[in-house]
């Protein structure tokens, strides 16, 4: 019997090489796409690096979100399609158009094209940011029925990628779909096992935190969760009949500060306790200091600010269980110091 096809997107990124290692043990076969086809070597060491041996069910080929090429070859014959891929955030970007053009252009390339190959459905990888900006007075847990408040001020281009992004994925369905079914998943902060020493950059915050490079920690509340349960969340999002048409925050639903990071890194790794910062630095220090320093424009803008979040959606309607968010944190620390990325 032939196995059905998942075409996913952005293949060697952190999110998706831990989809891609899941979707081949559960039996699918894979179709990834990369920018440039040396990433081959980088999604097999990730993928050997996950314990698995036969990449008989893979295949990988070039596509760039910028360009309308070889979109087609990516979605023939696939049953479903995860769009993962993102462009990545610039810190130098001349205009919030940089960031955002490229985002909601490529998931309508997407969606196009996989409607155009009759696949079933699309699981998009959205994000928290698409839920959370704008909304300085919150009290209550963000749930999916929230959406960032793009009129508000200072908020950073990053998240109004996102937020415009899922936005125009869920018009295009609306309106150009032709029973093409979407999900989308809108993950808080990521951590988990990284998979290689070479490619990941997804959890730096630890391995600075790990390193001592981190003396004080800006007062940032954020949720956390496991790329292994998001990766779970994607396939219970393509296949259960119930998400067509959801969006699923992939939260534990507790809220750690960068605090409660390091000290939780501290009890667990007691050799590392000396490197790890016991101080925060005052909100307004952090503002200040993000008016010449544009990579703190992105902390600054959420500095102090409310994160709560609720996982009660996924759990109820798909039965999702995920990892706490120690389990999760804890884990990219010890694959960072196995794999040698903590100096």
């Amino acid at each position: 019997m032939q196995k059905q096809l998942v075409s996913v997107t952005g293949g060697s990124g952190f999110i998706a090489i831990h989809i891609i290692l899941q979707l081949l043990q559960q039996g699918y076969a894979v179709r990834a796409t990369v920018r440039n086809l040396a990433k081959r070597a980088v999604i097999e060491d990730m993928l050997t690096n996950g314990g698995l041996t036969d990449f008989s069910d893979l295949d990988v080929i070039e596509a760039d979100l910028g360009s309308d090429a070889h979109w087609d070859q990516v979605m023939a014959g696939a049953t479903y399609a995860i769009h993962v891929a993102s462009p990545t955030p610039k810190l130098n970007f001349k205009n919030e158009a940089e960031m955002i053009r490229p985002a909601v252009d490529g998931v309508r390339r997407v969606l196009r094209a996989a409607r155009d190959a009759d696949v079933k459905r699309v699981v998009l990888t959205s994000a928290y940011g698409a839920i959370f900006a704008g909304h300085p007075h919150r009290t209550t847990p963000y749930t999916e029925e929230d959406w960032s408040d793009l009129s508000a001020k200072n908020i950073h281009p990053y998240q109004k990628s996102k937020t415009l992004a899922e936005q125009a994925a869920w018009q295009f369905i609306k309106e150009e779909g032709q029973g093409l079914e979407l999900a989308a998943v809108n993950p808080v902060g990521v951590m988990g096992p990284v998979l290689s020493a070479k490619y990941s950059h997804s959890n730096v915050q630890i391995q600075q935190l790990l390193e001592g490079q981190v003396k004080a920690v800006p007062h940032v509340d954020s949720g956390y969760v496991d790329v292994r349960d998001v990766a779970r969340l994607h396939l219970l999002a393509m296949t259960s009949p119930q998400a067509n048409g959801q969006r699923f925050l992939a939260t534990t639903g507790e809220t750690l500060s960068m605090l409660d990071v390091a000290n939780l890194l501290r009890a667990a790794l007691p050799q590392y306790a000396a490197n790890l910062p016991t101080k925060t630095i005052p909100n307004l220090a952090v503002k200040a200091a993000a008016v010449t320093n544009p990579q703190l424009r992105m902390i600054a803008s959420i500095v102090g600010q409310y994160a709560g979040t609720s996982n009660h959606k996924a759990q109820t309607l798909l039965n999702w269980q995920p990892r706490s968010a120690k389990t999760a944190i804890l884990a990219t620390a010890q694959s960072m110091i196995d794999l040698g990325i903590v100096k």
